[in-house]
């Protein structure tokens, strides 16, 4: 396992190529998933854990890992699965999202694989809404599932999605009422977030599942003889999605002269200083760690100032 994170710079270069790296794990049972090489920080034999009285049965308890108290969710409870038992010949994948730091107990840990975003693909229709998936990909004639992480930290520990008084006054929301905002995320808990701290700021939302069905959306609308950096104030998205990654929709939105003006926010929970330079790198306008509704709002607000000449 030592070197299965070792290559962190390699992987960087992945980057705005529409190509990821995902983790393979196993829960109990065959089946494979994967998670983001780049939400990973390290990957260890299960350490002793203490059980943290009143905590979420998600949460096995906390290890002391290089000097910070870490939070173990087991993903098999998550999953709506029996507890992983044996917690000795399990494995933690230590990871970030949203600025935090949490580890997930899973049975085994595979291999890396390099694929592309067009590979991976929303989860199949008929799943219901209940499920835990973001996307799914076939990997050696297997299925591999890919969780929706942002839907099961939201139900373990809740952010909070209340803009504090002062970020937005009624001048301002008096003028929201006239701007539309594009989002485009691939997580059903994170589309929901970002459409509900829009919607307190006063805009219309039109929110799509991924960078492909947003270009179309885009595409369409320039085709239609409209300007989508007129008609829109601004377009928020996710970096990870099937079928297109926000990179590769951010370059595929500046190489277009009919939207290459539209105002882009890429609003991630990936964490590390190499976003900040491929913002720059496709020509974003700005970046924002999720979720914090205070920051997401003050991004809008300023763009509707903007947008009135304020």
């Amino acid at each position: 396992m030592a070197g299965l994170m070792d290559s962190v710079n390699q992987r960087t270069q992945l980057v705005g190529q529409n190509r990821l790296e995902l983790l393979l794990f196993r829960l109990d049972g065959p089946q494979l998933y994967g998670i983001n090489v780049f939400k990973v920080k390290e990957v260890l034999q299960c350490p002793n854990l203490t059980i943290m009285p009143k905590s979420s049965r998600v949460v096995r308890g906390v290890a002391n890992i290089r000097g910070g108290t870490i939070p173990i969710l087991d993903l098999s409870i998550a999953t709506g699965r029996m507890a992983l038992g044996d917690l000795e010949s399990s494995f933690v994948i230590i990871t970030e999202y949203n600025t935090k730091v949490q580890g997930f107990l899973v049975r085994s840990v595979e291999r890396i694989v390099n694929m592309n975003w067009e590979e991976i693909h929303p989860p199949p229709k008929g799943t219901g809404r209940d499920h835990y998936l973001t996307a799914v990909t076939r990997l050696d004639q297997q299925l591999v599932e890919i969780i929706d992480v942002e839907k099961i930290l939201a139900e373990v520990a809740p952010t909070s999605e209340v803009i504090s008084d002062g970020v937005i006054d009624e001048q301002v929301q008096s003028k929201a009422v006239t701007k539309h905002v594009l989002i485009v995320d691939d997580s059903s808990v994170a589309r929901k977030q970002v459409s509900r701290c829009l919607q307190t700021v006063g805009v219309e939302v039109t929110a799509l599942n991924d960078g492909r069905e947003a270009l179309t959306y885009l595409k369409k609308m320039a085709d239609d003889g409209r300007n989508p950096d007129q008609e829109l104030l601004m377009l928020i998205s996710d970096i990870e999605m099937p079928e297109m990654d926000g990179y590769t929709l951010t370059t595929e939105i500046r190489n277009d002269p009919r939207m290459q003006k539209l105002h882009i926010l890429l609003h991630t929970s990936l964490s590390g200083v190499f976003n900040q330079a491929m913002v720059k790198k496709v020509g974003a306008d700005d970046f924002l760690a999720k979720f914090k509704p205070d920051d997401l709002a003050a991004r809008v607000v300023d763009r509707i100032r903007l947008s009135e000449g304020g």
